[in-house]
């Protein structure tokens, strides 16, 4: 997770206020456009979430850390086009967005605040998401190789929405599943990859990957896609996981907006 923009757990309130300052403005704006979906005011309320969620991260405050979370998945399908927001959505948001607003002004009590309401709510817009738009056909098959468990467990909760989707903690984990689910004739369509883990990091376990596939007779082209994921907003990183056949590069923390942009491009989700 990247350094938040406030410096300590005091500030945090007052950060979370200039954050949140205009999402109500937006947020209504947004109903307003229906499928005219203003982009930067959709932008600016992604960024505003994902602000307040990098410093509950920081600050150990899981239960603010959740409810951004949950509702930035929610917006995300508003941003890529995946959900036209109604009037009774947009209710669903802004009442998330002002129990946000009210957890961040005391955050040392925040985690014993009782979100379930909230967090069913929106859930329930998720889910009616996927009923319109899940893909025919195959379950996609998804491995998730990642060492930290924070971010293990956002990435597999979302991913496991859109299919089946199995854990390995480091590359060689990864590279031994994904071994055994070819011999089995299961092979994975995505790999989230993290880079830096212990054992094995993710370039090595890409180019043993590839290296299967290519004994296999399975070229790149119609191999796992692969997504590289990392904290090191760093070109030479980006560059040295392009040679080495990965399909994308997402640096933490993961914009699961545009992991689902390129889990369309794959024509994993509809």
């Amino acid at each position: 997770m990247s350094k938040p923009n406030i410096d300590s757990a005091e500030d945090y309130p007052a950060g979370c206020d200039e954050h949140l300052a205009t999402i109500e403005t937006d947020l209504l704006a947004i109903g307003k456009g229906g499928s005219q979906t203003d982009e930067d005011r959709v932008e600016r309320v992604i960024s505003a979430l994902r602000s307040v969620e990098e410093g509950a991260d920081a600050f150990e405050l899981a239960t603010i850390r959740e409810l951004a979370h949950g509702t930035e998945e929610v917006v995300a399908l508003i941003r890529f086009c995946q959900m036209v927001p109604t009037a009774d959505q947009v209710r669903v948001l802004l009442r998330a967005t002002d129990k946000l607003h009210d957890l961040a002004q005391s955050p040392e009590t925040s985690g014993q605040a009782d979100i379930a309401e909230i967090m069913d709510a929106l859930a329930g817009l998720r889910a009616a998401h996927r009923a319109k738009g899940a893909p025919s056909g195959k379950t996609a098959r998804m491995l998730l190789v990642e060492d930290d468990f924070a971010s293990r467990l956002l990435l597999q909760k979302f991913l496991s929405r859109y299919g089946e989707c199995h854990v390995a903690v480091n590359g060689k984990e990864a590279v031994a599943a994904f071994r055994a689910a070819l011999e089995r004739g299961l092979r994975y369509d995505l790999i989230c990859m993290d880079i830096m883990m212990p054992e094995m990091d993710g370039r090595e376990a890409v180019r043993q990957v590839r290296a299967i596939e290519q004994a296999q007779g399975i070229t790149s082209t119609f191999g796992a896609k692969i997504v590289m994921t990392t904290a090191l907003d760093d070109i030479k990183e980006v560059s040295r996981c392009f040679d080495e056949l990965c399909d994308a590069y997402l640096v933490k923390p993961i914009d699961l907006g545009k992991l689902l942009a390129c889990m369309k491009s794959y024509r994993l989700v509809a």
